[in-house]
């Protein structure tokens, strides 16, 4: 099931904790707008990266907080 405006095409929780600004990629330091739960702690990606790196994670994560919404919401849609 999938909730949310997202891209993902993985499960999306609602129950994680709101990102912040003060939440960055752990591949770039950008903000992170996607946080992935695996069984064995988390990550955190900004949007592009979190696209680049989708692959590798679809198949492990238990949840996947999207909230790249707020980039369209903030910038508009083009």
């Amino acid at each position: 099931m999938r909730r949310g405006r997202g891209w993902l095409h993985v499960l999306v929780s609602t129950t994680t904790q709101t990102l912040t600004a003060a939440d960055r990629c752990d591949r770039c330091g950008a903000q992170a707008y996607v946080r992935v739960s695996l069984p064995v702690g988390e990550l955190l990606f900004c949007a592009h990266h979190a696209r680049e790196h989708a692959g590798a994670y679809e198949g492990v994560a238990t949840h996947v907080h999207d909230e790249t919404d707020k980039l369209l919401a903030a910038h508009g849609a083009r």
